[in-house]
């Protein structure tokens, strides 16, 4: 029987342990993970180098300076007016956190809830920020999952974000520790987005994909 176990162990082995998300800084990663909303991370890597070399890659900087000046350092990020506004809302409610300090404290259910309630923080975002800025083990649905695993035929790709979040945790071995949880679901998800764009893209290229004896999409062609 396919497990999402299975597809993890033969994404892994055909891809070897992915390098994701690189980051000087948990507030880095909130940055990015607001920033990489409907663009390429590409784009948000030019936004970020912009923000450092303009000092701002900081709460207080951002909170702080012309919301006209930070529009045009995310400009490469696209959708920049928004993206200045979202953000200033994440570090006004960040810094009335008291920060990572403070917010380090919180359980992973009542953080995730008060990400939320951030405007223009969804909840991929916020699960974003979960896993990668405070190492909690919960699981990011983006898109890329939502094709792969219905083309395995374990989903039907509809499903709500959180049922689909918690269908992935509920579903994954139970056996390891919260550490290594975080990790295994910090490469999942990088291993997920290489195998989308290496190999289940839209319009599919089947050859040497490493779960292609697993996938109803390719037996259905």
């Amino acid at each position: 029987m396919t497990t999402i176990h299975t597809i993890y162990k033969k994404l892994f082995t055909y891809y070897g342990e992915p390098q994701w998300w690189p980051a000087d800084s948990p507030f880095e990663v909130m940055v990015g993970a607001i920033l990489t909303q409907n663009t390429a991370w590409q784009n948000v890597e030019k936004a970020i180098a912009n923000l450092k070399q303009s000092k701002m890659l900081t709460p207080d900087a951002i909170l702080k300076g012309d919301i006209g000046e930070l529009a045009a350092q995310l400009k490469p990020s696209g959708y920049f007016n928004i993206k200045a506004k979202r953000l200033r809302n994440y570090c006004d409610w960040y810094r009335g956190q008291g920060e990572q300090k403070e917010l380090s404290e919180l359980d992973t259910a009542i953080l995730r809830t008060e990400l939320l309630s951030v405007n223009g923080v969804g909840p991929e975002t916020a699960d974003d920020i979960l896993l990668y800025a405070f190492n909690r083990p919960v699981f990011v649905i983006d898109a890329y999952t939502r094709r792969i695993f219905s083309r395995l035929g374990m989903i039907a790709g509809d499903e709500g974000y959180e049922a689909l979040r918690l269908w992935f945790e509920n579903h994954y071995q139970t056996d390891v520790s919260e550490v290594e949880r975080v990790e295994i679901y910090r490469h999942y998800h990088a291993l997920i987005v290489m195998h989308a764009k290496a190999h289940c893209r839209k319009k599919a290229d089947c050859d040497l994909c490493p779960v292609i004896k697993k996938c109803r999409h390719f037996t259905s062609e």
